[in-house]
């Protein structure tokens, strides 16, 4: 849909300082794999049943405005409907909670007209002064919302026009927040679950207008959802009108892999995310699908805190990239499908370009860039300077199978051109704080997103840059394409950013994020939305 522009009221200024901690999303985790397609022949379509799905981890929240990891937001995201909805094939915003919409001229004022008889589960209608209590809600959620405050970043205020339609409005031009419209982070709950205090909306969940409602919340156990009775304003991407198919979900906390491999195997899950490398045959052998999509946003990479000493040379920055071989790692620890990292974002975002090129692997010219530097190998091989060993440290969260091991293999490829690297594993809760103090020397993460300010909300300086990347071009960069409305020129201003981005070796993108589910024969329209999360509205049972 083409925004118009329809002039509007100035809003009054509203203090928001809103700072943009995307940092959260290095907890983010997922799989990889390719393969298996869905099984379109299970005939018409059938109400009832009950979805077992197995993941990985628990984030430890119920809140969708507070969760960013791949795991959870699985489930969370069925309790909330957006404004907005992306579509995975093109990438273009589709109407959902909102019937239509205008952007200025200078995308600072978004006007949303909202679709009426849409309710809570608490039985609240949806209005603009609900959407108005969401947005000043979200930048004093805390740490956790990092993903929402990210996305509001300017935000001015909202001004309720009438019962239906409500304008938000922004300091400076804003482009991006239409796309984030469409996101779990900014789902839209009940007024009355917006004021609650943060903690409690993650450990008791909160009231949505989405196709589920939760039942029961155990952590590091399981969330039960349970179908919400009346449901009748989905997306229009969406293929059922009306409520959903299925009476139930259960997401089961299965940590180990081979566990959840098993378990669907022997029928008792219907479906588990993280597939790994190792369980692909087996699950192929026996019927099951793989259902695969690569993560849009920033790929898992290194990201170094570029205010240290031994990383403010660029010279050492672009010896640890040249070092890694990223197919190497590909192939020994990610499942099938998965491709090495080609750009700081992965090829499913709009805007990606292909840098492969300028991150190829070249151990022999690391080497050299080191000598240079004045690094030389000592007794054991490892690089020395001045008295100092050439060692990093890097931290890294246990949210997905493949994380350890890949770093493994990266310490290996270090450790072959004389950089000795560390590793040290951290708890999801703990890395965060640990990265905004900028106690850290790399980490290891990435960042789901199906837009490239995905990039602005990481390494601008003028929000939270926890990688202390230094002021310069790159943030002009991030910033005017932040402010252009016209896609072509937007698309060069974000080709521009990842050139800028691998250039200076800011950061060493190492592999794209695919999220690999492993789907029973029974389970039919279990579908990705346009991040490579899940989507079960349409979801059936045969």
């Amino acid at each position: 849909m083409s925004p118009t522009a329809r002039p509007r009221p100035a809003v009054p200024a509203r203090a928001a300082a809103v700072l943009a901690t995307a940092a959260l999303l290095l907890t983010a985790c997922g799989g990889g794999a390719g393969g298996g397609a869905d099984a379109a022949a299970g005939g018409e379509p059938q109400s009832g049943g009950t979805l077992t799905f197995a993941v990985g981890s628990d984030a430890g929240c119920v809140d969708p405005q507070q969760v960013g990891s791949n795991d959870t937001i699985y489930s969370v995201r069925q309790l909330v409907d957006s404004l907005t909805d992306q579509d995975p094939e093109t990438g273009e915003i589709v109407p959902w909670l909102a019937e239509s919409w205008e952007v200025s001229e200078d995308a600072t004022s978004f006007t949303f007209h909202l679709r009426p008889g849409v309710t809570f589960s608490d039985g609240t209608p949806l209005t603009a002064q609900v959407v108005e209590d969401n947005l000043d809600a979200i930048p004093d959620l805390g740490p956790l919302a990092g993903l929402a405050r990210g996305y509001l970043v300017g935000y001015t205020g909202t001004r309720v026009v009438d019962e239906l339609t409500a304008q938000v409005t922004f300091g400076a031009p804003n482009v991006q927040f239409l796309q984030a419209t469409s996101t779990h982070s900014l789902g839209l709950v009940s007024s009355a679950s917006a004021a609650l205090p943060p903690e409690q909306r993650c450990s008791e969940g909160v009231a949505g207008s989405g196709p589920f409602t939760l039942g029961e919340y155990v952590q590091n156990q399981s969330i039960t959802l349970e179908r919400r009775d009346g449901y009748d304003w989905g997306s229009s991407l969406w293929d059922k009108d009306g409520e959903a198919h299925l009476d139930r979900v259960v997401f089961q906390i299965v940590p180990e892999a081979g566990v959840r491999t098993g378990s669907l195997q022997s029928g008792q899950v219907d479906a588990i995310g993280s597939v790994a490398q190792a369980d692909e045959a087996a699950l192929e052998g026996a019927g099951i699908q793989l259902k695969a999509r690569a993560n849009p946003g920033v790929v898992f990479n290194i990201g170094l805190n570029n205010s240290l000493p031994l990383l403010q040379d660029p010279q050492v920055r672009q010896a640890l990239s040249l070092a890694i071989d990223r197919q190497e790692i590909v192939d020994a620890v990610f499942p099938s499908g998965t491709e090495p990292a080609t750009s700081p974002l992965a090829h499913t975002t709009p805007g990606y370009r292909d840098l492969s090129d300028e991150l190829a692997t070249d151990p022999d010219r690391a080497a050299e860039l080191l000598d240079a530097a004045g690094w030389t190998p000592g007794a054991d091989g490892i690089r020395e300077k001045d008295g100092t060993r050439l060692a990093l440290e890097v931290v890294w969260a246990p949210v997905a199978a493949t994380n350890r091991p890949a770093l493994e293999l990266v310490q290996q490829q270090l450790r072959a051109v004389g950089v000795e690297l560390t590793l040290r594993e951290q708890p999801i809760a703990q890395l965060l704080p640990q990265l905004q103090s900028g106690e850290f020397q790399a980490a290891w993460g990435n960042v789901t997103r199906a837009d490239a300010d995905i990039l602005r909300s990481q390494f601008s300086t003028a929000l939270t840059n926890v990688y202390r990347v230094p002021a310069g071009e790159l943030d002009g960069v991030l910033q005017e394409q932040a402010a252009t409305v016209d896609e072509a020129q937007r698309e060069e201003l974000i080709g521009q950013a990842q050139q800028l981005l691998v250039d200076n070796d800011f950061l060493i993108p190492v592999v794209e994020l695919q999220t690999t589910l492993g789907v029973a024969p029974a389970v039919h329209d279990l579908e990705f939305d346009a991040s490579s999360r899940l989507q079960l509205h349409d979801t059936w049972k045969s």
